[in-house]
């Protein structure tokens, strides 16, 4: 398997992206970062803190569970509900928080291990959905192929790219999303990069 691990594996995935699907030529100027974080423990947990609440509560609460020391398995669960309450989890993510900490989960599994496997995998941990697996599946472990269709960023970006009414619902972008496997990863960094440049356009009118 081909990781997404340079700015290179991006440059080339992008031109193969435009022969599976021209409307993605225009998008091989772009230069997307490549968002990888350390697979792990911390970087599912901050995902966890993360749902559901601002970029910047969440910023906060990560920077509080950071000073408290509360990003391995075993200070988590040490710390306990008061623990975990104390540095701003809400009720669902102690309970989220714990239930990781207490799971026997391969966090950087072999690159021959499927996909859906790995999605499988994580999905079974309270509070771990399918968009949060497939984010850690594409930054954390730069598998190639993944595509987290109910992303409305990308959804938006979609919308966009092709000229749609409306934006595609997560089944229909991940119907769409097929041509262009084994390269969807990229795909997903082109559309949030476009999600990202449109925006910035909008704020200067």
């Amino acid at each position: 398997m081909h990781l997404i691990e340079t700015e290179a594996d991006i440059a080339e995935g992008a031109q193969a992206l435009a022969g599976l699907d021209p409307a993605f030529a225009p998008l091989t100027v772009l230069t997307p970062p490549l968002r990888r974080r350390p697979p792990g423990f911390a970087t599912l947990l901050q995902a966890i803190v993360g749902q559901q609440v601002s970029t910047a509560s969440a910023a906060a609460i990560w920077a509080r569970v950071v000073d408290a020391g509360l990003t391995d398995p075993v200070a988590v669960t040490r710390a306990g509900e008061d623990g975990l309450r104390g540095v701003g989890f809400s009720r669902p993510k102690i309970r989220y928080a714990l239930a990781l900490a207490a799971a026997d989960i391969d966090y950087t599994p072999a690159g021959d291990h499927p996909d859906e496997a790995v999605i499988t995998d994580l999905t079974r941990i309270p509070g771990i959905g399918r968009w949060t697996a497939e984010i850690y599946a594409l930054s954390a472990l730069g598998r190639p192929d993944i595509f987290p269709a109910g992303d409305l960023a990308l959804q938006e970006a979609a919308r966009i790219l092709y000229d749609l009414d409306q934006r595609p619902d997560e089944r229909t972008l991940r119907q769409m999303a097929v041509r262009w496997s084994p390269w969807r990863a990229v795909a997903a960094r082109l559309l949030w990069e476009l999600y990202r440049t449109h925006k910035q356009r909008e704020s200067m009118i």
